[in-house]
């Protein structure tokens, strides 16, 4: 008797760890709060595959439960679409990232994220599912096989990893019914509408972003680049500037069209040949569109805050309007706020971060 009625929950949890294969890249797990069923799709090539659910990984957080926001009076049926990566290194970041989207957002039912993982992690869907029951979103496998021989060293190891560079794919990720998206790192929070950040005229660019014209341009790039004939002359006809590649709004038809991936990866042979920059996956972004892109208000980027790539020494805000805080560099705010050694910017990460510690939880 017992276990018959054991049974509907097997089949439950069964159903979430469908996965939907197709090559190279491919769907992982669809997930949303509309009134219909969740559902994958796959390709000719691809087929489904049912794993045995893991138990908790301990490397895994626990989060507490987001509240439902419903902000707006009347919402219509417009997505905004948000990308970013899925790691179980970045989770509480990534959670705390999402809640401050929602947050914020004038309609966040109409937020629809897409998740870039380098590989299934079935506690990592339903700490998601748990933790924002009435969340649209989907999960996509990125196949780190795409980019590992094209990866060179670079002066810190996180940024080394395959997903730093999922990037540079989105436009193979993603449906193709999707023609516009929104890349977010994991180590920020939106303070303002994203909708006001989706709604960027993008003219005729293919990219837009902050731009910061003011910063050194030649340091991201080595001596070797610049005394190089050839390579030096990759930037005439265009005034590059520097932009961060953590905050991006894509015109995903344009980047296919284009065949951006392509000309990014064309960089990273470069890369493997000489030593022409330091820094993962941003300069390869810098060399293809530095100098082409739509720019956007320095406010949806307010990056730097987790100091350099070497040290992470606390850095204080810069003057003018925040929509969004960003901490790029070395120092990630919920490490620094565990180690009881937080900069003064982290106490503006801490309200988002729904993170439930074991003494926390012994409270409760």
């Amino acid at each position: 008797m017992a276990s018959w009625t054991l049974l509907p929950l097997f089949h439950g949890l069964l159903s979430l760890i469908i996965l939907v294969l197709c090559s190279p890249i491919s769907y992982l797990v669809t997930a949303s709060s509309s009134s219909s069923s969740s559902s994958s799709s796959s390709s000719s090539s691809g087929g489904i595959r049912v794993d045995v659910i893991q138990k908790p990984s301990p490397s895994v957080p626990i989060f507490r439960e987001a509240p439902a926001f419903r902000n707006g009076d009347s919402c219509g049926p417009n997505r905004i679409h948000v990308a970013m990566t899925l790691d179980a290194n970045y989770l509480r970041g990534t959670m705390a990232a999402v809640l401050s989207i929602l947050q914020h957002s004038t309609c966040p039912e109409n937020v629809e994220f897409h998740f870039l993982s380098a590989r299934f992690e079935s506690e990592v869907f339903s700490s998601i599912k748990s933790t924002f029951p009435y969340l649209n979103f989907n999960i996509y496998r990125f196949d780190s096989n795409r980019v590992r021989g094209k990866i060179s060293k670079s002066i810190r190891q996180a940024l080394d990893q395959p997903l730093n560079y999922a990037r540079i794919y989105l436009a193979d990720v993603i449906p193709p019914s999707v023609k516009r998206v929104i890349y977010l790192d994991s180590d920020l929070v939106v303070v303002d509408d994203i909708q006001n950040l989706w709604e960027v005229d993008l003219a005729d660019k293919v990219l837009a972003a902050p731009e910061y014209c003011h910063a050194n341009f030649t340091k991201y790039f080595t001596e070797v680049f610049w005394f190089d004939p050839v390579l030096a002359k990759t930037f005439e006809g265009r005034t590059p500037c520097y932009f961060n590649t953590g905050v991006m709004v894509l015109d995903v038809e344009k980047w296919r069209e284009g065949e951006y991936s392509l000309k990014v990866e064309e960089w990273m042979g470069m890369q493997k040949q000489k030593r022409i920059y330091h820094l993962g996956s941003m300069p390869p972004f810098l060399l293809v569109l530095a100098g082409n892109i739509k720019a956007v208000d320095h406010r949806w980027n307010q990056h730097g805050l987790g100091g350099d790539n070497i040290e992470g020494k606390c850095r204080s805000l810069h003057p003018g309007p925040i929509s969004l805080l960003h901490w790029s560099g070395k120092g990630k705010p919920w490490l620094r706020l565990d180690s009881r050694k937080p900069c003064a910017v982290d106490h503006l990460w801490a309200p988002y971060d729904l993170y439930r510690s074991s003494s926390h939880s012994l409270e409760e």
